[in-house]
């Protein structure tokens, strides 16, 4: 056979590719690995333009504290400050709070503050970058924050400032209504910080020789005296230094200023500036305390009992929530929820003296009495609606209530609302106070109604609606009161509120009365929703409404009608008559008497 020739070619031609080798496919860690190679890469890329900008660029006000500066430097020394230099001359330094002084505020943490300081020690300016105070993240406007920042431009680190208050050889600093803590906490960041940069940097005492101390250029940088050692940025804000200290004396040979030493708390002083808010709170827990104790005697006489509660009413919201602003609300359980499981210190908690006290009562009361003692009687937005609902009463304003289906279900509104304040304040405790806007006690207490009109509306809605229906936002909308009814339910007493065996079986009378709606058809008092207005406890002792004391009150009127019928009887017949009488009758004793079934 013959054979072609391009075969026979191809057959003896040999192949002029070599055998691919194939290559060995990445490890599952190997490809982990250069991934996160990869992404670190892109982080430190993406790190190196914000750190390669000066404070300036990543601060644009701090421009506005140094109008003529032409160059800002990094965040550095210790205390970190930047320079702020114009050409070769130094104008100041521009600082964070955070980074030196961290005092928890309202909110449990501290506020961030962009301090601009010149080289006399004067703040050329201030403003606020972070914070999450819960009155100045809605409430407070943009434009009351920068007229109160405005205050201290001029003011030097060794002046001696009060918050609210004038006093001699003191600059005083107006503070924002509502915001008192806050304003309270935020000067004493201010004032600690900038005495730490001073202190640090050896800026003069305003009037002082500066050419004693040695000039500071470009060339050497931020000088920094021995003193910044024992002030780290780490410092706690219970020793921090108070800017209630005195004015700071200068070291011998006119060098760097020597600074005062103080390491009371913050929050006693606060004490002390509220010693007489802080008494008169005190005598009105303690009353409301006798009040509790001797509530038997109140409910039996009850017009008193209506003067004493009523006023009590009056004073929670004249003093406890317009005057002293405290009105508790869901934020503080959220807050100390929060600071239980992330950074607790009691320093955040006693920087508010009456939120401190009324809390500590109320958590006493819990274990005791149940959530109704706060409700019923502490709670200023809760006692607007009391009032408001007593004297629609007084005009004959005609009451509705929901059918028992819808009553009950509408209970278990303001524990969803809890649980979803709860579930948000896990991711952001910011977006959790926002939302916690559901409760008005912002508006109608902390702000006096002072506010944009669709708040007010939200909140004289609630008031409006409680005037036919007895504390609506209570009943079915307040977080707070499903936040406080889950421990109270660990209450150690149920004997404080009277009950018979009747109630319920077959007597309703003081369930068709309560008008919160809190006493069970089976006679039972549900502790959780209880507001303690007693009214149930003056119908118990009530002779002429309660019918076990009815039946009592009956008898006991009978004796005495009893007796004056024998009485009849003996003028008339004689006493020997009667006993004839009583024999031929059959009777013995008082079983003759027709008054047998009142004689005890």
């Amino acid at each position: 056979m013959k054979l072609d020739r391009s075969q026979s070619r191809g057959a003896r031609r040999p192949s002029r590719f070599r055998p691919v080798r194939q290559r060995a496919l990445p490890t599952e860690p190997a490809i982990r690995t250069r991934r996160f190679l990869f992404l670190a890469l892109l982080a430190l890329l993406a790190a190196v333009p914000a750190y390669a900008q000066g404070v300036a660029d990543r601060f644009p006000a701090a421009r506005d504290f140094f109008p003529g500066a032409d160059r800002f430097g990094e965040l550095e020394g210790t205390p970190p400050a930047a320079p702020v230099y114009r050409e070769d001359r130094l104008l100041g330094y521009v600082f964070l709070t955070a980074d030196m002084v961290r005092i928890p505020a309202y909110s449990g943490k501290p506020i961030n503050t962009l301090i601009g300081v010149d080289v006399a020690g004067r703040i050329a300016g201030l403003t606020i970058v972070e914070h999450e105070e819960p009155i100045l993240l809605v409430g407070i406007s943009e434009e009351r924050l920068q007229r109160f920042a405005a205050q201290y431009r001029g003011v030097s680190a060794y002046d001696r400032t009060s918050v609210g208050a004038t006093r001699e050889g003191q600059v005083t600093i107006d503070a924002i209504s509502g915001a008192t803590i806050t304003v309270m906490v935020e000067n004493a960041t201010i004032m600690r910080s900038l005495r730490l940069v001073a202190e640090s940097r050896g800026l003069p005492l305003p009037g002082a020789d500066t050419a004693a101390a040695p000039p500071t250029t470009a060339a050497d940088g931020a000088r920094e005296a021995p003193a910044a050692e024992a002030a780290p940025a780490s410092r706690p804000a219970a020793t921090a230094r108070s800017p209630a200290a005195g004015p700071a004396a200068t070291a011998p040979g006119g060098a760097a200023p020597v600074m005062p030493t103080d390491d009371e708390p913050i929050w006693v002083g606060v004490w002390r500036e509220r010693a007489f808010q802080i008494a008169l709170l005190v005598t009105g827990l303690t009353l409301l305390t006798l009040i509790l104790v001797f509530q038997d005697w109140l409910a039996r006489h009850p017009k008193l009992l209506i003067y004493v509660r009523d006023g009590y009413l009056v004073f929670t919201i004249l003093f406890i929530g317009w005057y002293a602003l405290a009105q508790l609300s869901v934020v503080n359980v959220l807050t100390f929820t929060h600071a239980v499981f992330h950074d607790f210190r009691w320093e955040s908690f006693l920087i508010d003296p009456m939120m401190f006290i009324l809390w500590g009562f109320v958590a006493v009361t819990l274990l005791l009495w149940g959530r109704g003692v706060y409700c019923g009687w502490l709670c200023p937005y809760g006692a607007i609606q009391e009032l408001t609902q007593q004297l629609a009463q007084r005009f004959k304003v005609r009451q509705f209530e929901f059918p028992d289906v819808v009553h009950e279900r509408l209970w278990a509104l303001k524990y969803v609302i809890l649980i979803v304040l709860f579930g948000v304040s896990l991711q952001s405790l910011a977006d959790a106070e926002r939302l916690a806007e559901v409760e008005p006690f912002k508006t109608a207490i902390t702000m006096r109604f002072m506010r944009e009109w669709g708040f007010v509306l939200y909140a004289v809605g609630f008031i409006a609606v409680s005037a036919v229906n007895r504390k609506f936002f209570c009943k079915y909308v307040c977080p707070l009161g499903a936040a406080l009814a889950i421990p109270a339910r660990f209450r150690i007493f149920d004997w404080w509120l009277r009950r018979r065996k009747e109630c319920g079986r077959p007597c309703q009378i003081c369930a068709n009365e309560c008008e919160v709606r809190a006493i069970r058809p089976t006679g039972e008092i549900n502790a959780n929703e209880c507001h303690y207005c007693l009214d149930c406890q003056v119908t118990y002792y009530n002779a002429y409404k309660c019918p076990p004391e009815v039946d009592r009150r009956k008898r006991r009127e009978r004796v005495p009608r009893a007796r004056e019928i024998v009485r009849e009887l003996e003028m008339h017949i004689g006493p020997a008559g009667l006993d004839d009488r009583s024999r031929a009758s059959g009777d013995r004793g008082c079983e003759g008497c027709p008054q047998r079934d009142g004689c005890e």
